[in-house]
């Protein structure tokens, strides 16, 4: 039996927990946790919603009862196709995740492995993420390569 679990709505406070432990191994700058309160709605519904393109894969901590362990989510989004990926259908992978009591237990592996699949299940020829330098071995050995990125992003 997997440890992981498809994420549910009543794990929202604990998804939005792991998010901030992962921005704050990202970007090291101890943001502020204020946005949770007005994201925590949105993140329910999405979590609601298993057949959309939002989903979320968690392990339960060991030690404390209610809370999470790990993280791994994603969204499916179309996109005009091209030579490679004639469908359209890309992967997006963030907020990775494992508590820090709990690491180098397999944990963010088995999730990702289980959102990978939840991907190929859905017709995804492609997924990308951001890794941060802590995290690009595990990326590696999952089989995601460095590319050439000319994202550009406006903030509205």
């Amino acid at each position: 039996m997997s440890l992981v679990r498809r994420a549910t709505p009543e794990d929202a406070r604990e998804v939005l927990r792991l998010r901030q432990v992962m921005i704050d191994s990202v970007f090291d700058v101890g943001s502020s946790t204020e946005w949770h309160a007005a994201s925590l709605p949105t993140v329910r519904g999405k979590l609601a919603d298993p057949g959309g393109s939002f989903a979320a894969f968690v392990v339960d901590h060991p030690y404390r009862p209610g809370a999470l362990a790990a993280l791994a989510a994603g969204t499916v989004e179309y996109r005009i196709g091209r030579a490679d990926n004639p469908h359209g259908a890309v992967g997006y992978v963030f907020s990775v995740a494992t508590d820090p009591d709990v690491r180098r237990r397999g944990y963010s592996r088995a999730c990702m492995e289980t959102l990978l699949d939840w991907f190929r299940e859905r017709g995804v020829a492609q997924v990308d993420l951001n890794a941060s330098a802590e995290a690009e071995p595990l990326y590696a050995a999952l089989g995601f390569v460095r590319k050439r990125d000319p994202s550009m992003r406006l903030s509205l």
